[in-house]
């Protein structure tokens, strides 16, 4: 890891130096020789492990909210005079939750389609797994918007095993109505 001062300087995080000079984002790509000269030292990890999944890197935490992007400056990045937005864990699990369940009601929506069309009834128990899918989406993404910090959001990501290692439940966040 790299520190300023006895301070983890974050990846993808852009930083001022003590003399006011204020460092890009970008750094990481910076090569040893720059990042020491910027005043920069390296420390090796303790535990250099992580899960990419909610980290950028070993105790650097994605952000869990949105974040408005901004310059080495400070200044808002805008595109079209639209303020750009890096999405956070919560919003990018949203729309995979989102695009899952369109995934999983895709296989049916020909009967769907069949039936506004000509008249034809839908069988009840494609009904019944079209409203489920639906409504587990709108459950996990209201998990996803409870989860107050790393560590809850995380624990929608762990199944549940039995003392012989048997997954007894799946994943809140994979928690799908079997397909019928």
């Amino acid at each position: 890891m790299w520190k300023y001062n006895n301070k983890i300087i974050r990846a993808g995080k852009a930083w001022k130096s003590s003399d006011g000079t204020q460092h890009p984002s970008n750094w990481m790509v910076w090569s040893d020789a720059e990042k020491t000269a910027a005043g920069m030292t390296h420390e090796a990890d303790v535990d250099a492990s992580f899960d990419n999944r909610f980290y950028w890197s070993a105790g650097v935490a994605r952000a869990l909210e949105d974040v408005n992007a901004v310059d080495e400056n400070g200044n808002a990045i805008l595109e079209d005079g639209v303020q750009v937005v890096t999405l956070g864990l919560k919003s990018q699990h949203k729309a995979r939750t989102k695009q899952t369940a369109g995934s999983l009601l895709a296989d049916t929506d020909w009967m769907v389609v069949r039936s506004a069309e000509n008249g034809t009834d839908v069988p009840q128990d494609v009904l019944t797994y079209r409203a489920n899918v639906r409504s587990k989406s709108g459950s996990i993404e209201t998990a996803i918007d409870g989860a107050a910090d790393h560590a809850a959001f995380m624990s929608l990501f762990d199944a549940t095993y039995d003392s012989d290692g048997n997954q007894t439940a799946p994943a809140p966040i994979n928690d799908w109505p079997a397909s019928i």
